[in-house]
């Protein structure tokens, strides 16, 4: 896919913006059923129910409505977690500011409330296209990637990242601590992106309030096991 600009100026005569919204959330999910090859200008219009040139309208063609909705995805996530990273990012420049270091206790404390945040996010019906679009973006990296992680996955990865190396006591940049903050974070993305097989081994038919609730208990319990490791330096 070409690389191109998107910051597409247009006159305030007979812009819309609700097209251009329509046109975005239509063309996140229609891009994370079909992929980019698969889906056509047409079926994208249609999905939002607009005309054919809204699309080079407004994103100058499919390749730029393809990067606008990498930049509409991370905002859309960003507004679910948005408030939460500002806190924690707040706490930590206080902290900083001060010459102080978080403790293991507030650390865990955060932690907690990120994995309980992220679990009820990503198990509702709103980050099913999401999902999709992320995951074809995971198998075959393109430019819309790069947005979609600068913008929101590598900024919440590394407060995690942060958090856990104070749990475990050790350098946030280690590789170790990496691999844990990963491994923390997939524990929580496995109930989005093998849904089915979550249903399936557990027993339900769906993901309602009940199982919402056994989720978010479970996500804080990946908290509580965080501990470090065996014979590791204190």
């Amino acid at each position: 896919m070409a690389k191109i600009k998107t910051d597409i100026t247009t006159s305030a005569a007979g812009t819309d913006p609700s097209r251009k919204e329509k046109l975005l959330a239509a063309a996140l999910d229609v891009f994370g059923r079909c992929g980019f090859d698969g889906a056509s200008t047409r079926q994208l219009a249609d999905a939002a129910g607009v005309n054919l040139q809204a699309i080079p309208y407004y994103f100058s063609g499919k390749e730029g409505l393809y990067l606008a909705t990498a930049d509409y995805l991370a905002e859309m996530i960003g507004t679910h977690v948005g408030g939460m990273r500002q806190t924690i990012g707040a706490r930590m420049a206080e902290l900083q500011t001060s010459g102080e270091s978080i403790t293991p206790a507030e650390a865990r404390a955060f932690l907690t409330q990120m994995a309980e945040t992220m679990i009820t996010l990503f198990v509702s019906k709103t980050s099913e296209s999401w999902a999709r679009f992320i995951i074809r973006e995971q198998m075959e990296p393109t430019e819309a990637f790069g947005r979609v992680y600068e913008g929101i996955m590598r900024p919440m990865i590394e407060i995690v990242r942060r958090l856990i190396a104070t749990v475990l006591s050790e350098d946030s940049a280690s590789e170790h601590v990496r691999l844990r903050t990963l491994s923390f974070v997939g524990s929580i993305l496995v109930f989005r992106v093998a849904h089915a097989a979550v249903l399936a081994q557990m027993e339900w038919k769906q993901i309602g309030a009940n199982e919402i609730a056994i989720l978010r208990q479970h996500a804080a319990e990946l908290v509580t096991v965080l501990e470090p490791a065996k014979g590791a330096a204190a």
